[in-house]
């Protein structure tokens, strides 16, 4: 058993408190085989509850969660949408709290997919109990890291299945960071079920691309950490957008905001976010693998390069893009094998957790818990909820 991670020694990252957030950061690519497992062992039972929902007529999904949890659907609702062929829209349980009524249709069947970390959030609570009060017919898969949270445990009626994760996917740090890429696996695995036994060559191609950007890239980023930036800027096209927003978040959250980031896709960024890039700024472009996609982004890069292109850059990309110029590359493969671009978002979240965590650390905060004032909490605090009422306006 090594005694260091990242380089660091074990009682160190302790000290430091710093120990959780490496390891569970450098477990991922383990704890994605282990969900892969999970979710071939209960496959025909998410079958057995999934399929009679999606012959519905007129079905909608919507897939929500609070904050990272509700990214995880961002990026999952083209998917779900190909795959199932039906409506699809990512909504966070921020949002639907408060104005149920633009979202739920009242006659429509209604899949509620919620992903949570602890279960525990007032919000994603709260949501399932609108959706039963609002809809006629309410469908709720629940995926969670915690079997002991109050979504796992109420959630127990004919209309309900709970898919619950190793419980390593469980993060002890403020930070998500297992949690939220392995409930974006299972989401991708969900609505490929059917076919989740084919897939096995995505699954061996995702471990070994994750220990490749762990072991290859880590000291690299610890470079990047050590510069005096104190803005960063992260995009992503389609899929990525969501990934973009969780980079976002996750160097912003772990820097205790003093790194403040940005986040856009590659086309939208010129639509005025671009004046955001000064001197100080980290940009990250994250690259799809999709060749028709990368021409649009690699158009911006060279946009912005024409200009100011900031205090460093870094290119994450599947395979050597040879005409992108960028400060440092983070390359998957030099072999002619690709990964599925679905499966290749889980990928692109890892640089922003190593960077964010080195960050933390090149800043004198603790990783685990960098939030200094307590401002930001593991589980949400000070939420009061309502009994809803239908309140009609007039213009």
């Amino acid at each position: 058993m090594k005694n260091s991670i990242f380089g660091i020694q074990k009682d160190i990252l302790n000290n430091r408190g710093a120990f959780y957030t490496a390891s569970e950061i450098n477990g991922q690519p383990d704890l994605w085989l282990k969900t892969w497992e999970y979710a071939e062992e209960r496959k025909s039972e998410i079958i057995e509850f999934l399929d009679p929902v999606f012959h519905q007529k007129d079905l909608q999904i919507i897939l929500t969660g609070a904050g990272t949890s509700a990214f995880v659907g961002e990026v999952l609702e083209g998917p779900f949408q190909k795959h199932l062929k039906h409506p699809t829209r990512a909504v966070p349980t921020t949002n639907l709290v408060t104005h149920p009524e633009l979202y739920f249709f009242k006659e429509k069947p209604t899949l509620l997919i919620s992903f949570a970390r602890s279960g525990n959030s007032p919000e994603s609570c709260k949501v399932v109990d609108l959706a039963k009060e609002y809809c006629i017919e309410i469908y709720n898969l629940i995926v969670t890291c915690n079997s002991s949270g109050k979504l796992a445990t109420e959630s127990k009626g004919k209309n309900d299945f709970v898919f619950i994760l190793p419980p390593e996917s469980d993060d002890k740090s403020l930070a998500m960071t297992g949690s939220f890429s392995s409930m974006l696996l299972s989401g991708l695995l969900i609505s490929r079920i059917h076919d989740i036994f084919k897939l096995s060559d995505q699954r061996m191609k995702l471990y070994k691309y994750g220990k490749r950007i762990i072991d290859n890239y880590s000291l690299e980023l610890k470079k990047v950490a050590s510069l005096n930036f104190t803005r960063a800027v992260f995009l992503g096209s389609g899929l990525f957008t969501g990934i973009a927003r969780e980079s976002h978040l996750k160097l912003q959250e772990l820097s205790d905001g003093k790194v403040i980031c940005k986040h856009d896709s590659f086309l939208g960024f010129r639509h005025g976010p671009k004046a955001v890039v000064n001197e100080s700024t980290l940009v990250t472009y994250l690259f799809s693998n999709n060749s028709y996609s990368q021409k649009y982004e690699l158009d911006l890069v060279e946009s912005v390069n024409k200009g100011r292109s900031g205090i460093f850059r870094i290119g994450f990309m599947e395979h050597d893009i040879s005409n992108v110029d960028v400060d440092l590359k983070i390359i998957l493969s030099d072999q002619n094998d690709s990964i599925s671009e679905e499966f290749l978002t889980i990928l692109s979240i890892l640089p922003a957790q190593i960077l964010g965590f080195f960050k933390s650390l090149e800043l004198g905060l603790k990783p685990d818990n960098p939030s200094e004032s307590g401002v930001i909490t593991r589980v949400v605090q000070g939420v009061k909820l309502y009994n809803y009422e239908n309140i009609q306006t007039t213009s």
